[in-house]
């Protein structure tokens, strides 16, 4: 008896599934591209491959597949998803804020799809849109304390702001959760640095901190293991000859948190030759799951040549949903790179690597007053543990420099904002590149921006933000404490 057409299409895109699980990217997307010839109008087969045509690095065909589960159906949640984000990666602002309509309009009074809407509205640069909308959403939703802090991420406060006093009120509400004493009070210390009350940020920010400290605590031993195991899993590691590197070539750009690396990244990527891949965060993903993790990974120098190979290649697939463009470089900005710049310097030829070094006590103060991804950073709810960090990060790039001296472009932030021009054509020529004077006017560029820093970019450079802990100087003591003598440079 012959099988049912149905029973024949589910066998071949379960086995267009596990194909894609094993890693065999290019044969489950052969089967998917003739199972469609099959069977035209399921949407479901062209939402498989454009999920497909992302992890290929097909951009084109990504496109295509999803403009067809669109048309097929055009108000599928996971459609929609996947068709924002095959959008926001091709820089497309109208079609991804048309897409976030179609979500809107599934449930007009859900708040997500509206900030989410919002925040994309930032991150393309267009912000008196996002304002307006937001706060039309603060006024239908004015107890929601963490729409106020993002709003405020981009929005400069004024002392006559109504929004200030609902932000007061709120955060003296009895019934306030934990986290939205978090975001209400981030928020507020926002306002008030933003209206020159600087003796009230800290007001804010230690119970946004504590608030943030308690949702997610920090474990000071296990970081301090972590980053000590893996860069000593590096030692005695040599370059591997005629490794073939990655397709796109990486460009590294590692820093602390609010050191510059968003700023340093814009520069480098406004040239032609050049992506910007933002936090990809696939080096140390796939260093953990090819050698271990932290201080449980193995010594690399006992890796055979055809693992260290097969990390290059796991690295160049998990970077192509970034690389949808055709250019010869990627920047990747991802902070916990510097980890394994051994393994990177052995394995990654054609990588460049660029640390970015910024005043300590201006990344003190910058990372206690931003507020960090769910569970990310948790060290930033303390200023002793801030200074720890900076001064391991410190130690550890200092390794590197003795370890891998051609390999490595340090640059000041400092410097950078000083004069634009001569940091900027340091940081092109570290990246290995040709100048382009369109690096000096990377803020026009107008791509989509993920990052605490992305009302900056759209700016030419500015000084205003260097020196800035001076206001806070009193505030600062248990970071003065924890740093003890060591040189500020």
């Amino acid at each position: 008896m012959q099988a049912h057409p149905q029973s024949m299409l589910k066998a071949g895109f379960d086995k267009a599934q596990r194909l894609a699980q094993s890693g065999a990217l290019r044969e489950a997307a052969a089967l998917l591209d003739g199972l469609i010839l099959q069977a035209p109008q399921n949407a479901d087969l062209y939402l498989s491959r454009a999920r497909l045509a992302a992890r290929l690095g097909d951009s084109a065909k990504r496109q295509s597949a999803i403009d067809n589960a669109l048309r097929l159906r055009p108000t599928d949640p996971a459609i929609l998803s996947e068709g924002i984000a095959t959008y926001t990666a091709l820089g497309a602002h109208d079609d991804v804020l048309g897409l976030l309509d179609r979500q809107i309009a599934l449930d007009p009074k859900a708040i997500k799809p509206q900030a989410d809407k919002a925040l994309y509205l930032q991150r393309a640069g267009r912000f008196d849109a996002s304002e307006a909308l937001f706060r039309r959403l603060l006024k239908k939703h004015p107890n929601d304390a963490e729409l106020y802090r993002m709003f405020a991420a981009t929005h400069r406060f004024t002392k006559s702001d109504p929004l200030i006093g609902a932000m007061r009120r709120l955060a003296k509400h009895p019934k306030l959760p934990p986290a939205g004493r978090m975001h209400i009070n981030f928020a507020l210390a926002k306002a008030m640095e933003d209206t020159g009350q600087h003796g009230r940020v800290f007001h804010h920010l230690r119970p946004a901190n504590a608030a943030q400290a308690a949702l997610w605590p920090d474990d000071p031993a296990a970081r301090a293991a972590e980053w000590s195991g893996t860069v000593a899993a590096q030692d005695g590691l040599t370059q591997l000859a005629d490794a073939p590197g990655t397709k796109p070539g990486l460009i590294f750009v590692t820093g602390l948190p609010r050191s510059g690396t968003t700023l340093v990244e814009q520069i480098i990527a406004s040239h032609s030759q050049v992506q910007a891949g933002g936090e990809m965060a696939t080096a140390l993903r796939c260093a953990y799951a090819s050698f271990g993790a932290g201080a449980a990974m193995r010594p690399l120098a006992t890796a055979t040549r055809d693992e260290l190979i097969r990390f290059t290649r796991q690295l160049e697939q998990l970077n192509r949903p970034s690389a949808a463009q055709d250019t010869p470089r990627l920047t990747d900005k991802s902070i916990m790179a510097f980890l394994i710049y051994g393994l990177l310097h052995a394995t990654l030829p054609n990588a460049r690597f660029i640390i970015v070094h910024r005043d300590p006590r201006d990344i003190a103060v910058s990372i206690y007053k931003n507020h960090f991804s769910t569970g990310t950073h948790r060290y930033a709810t303390d200023l002793a543990a801030i200074a720890e960090v900076i001064k391991s990060f410190r130690r550890i790039t200092a390794h590197w420099r003795d370890t891998l001296p051609d390999r490595l472009t340090e640059i000041r932030y400092e410097d950078l904002v000083s004069d634009p021009e001569a940091g900027s054509r340091a940081l092109i020529d570290g990246a290995g590149l040709d100048w382009e004077d369109r690096c000096l006017d990377f803020h026009k560029s107008g791509g989509t921006v993920k990052t605490l820093s992305l009302h900056q970019v759209r700016q030419p450079i500015y000084q205003s933000s260097a020196a800035a802990w001076r206001r806070y100087e009193a505030e600062l003591q248990p970071f003065f404490d924890a740093w003890g003598d060591t040189s500020w440079d």
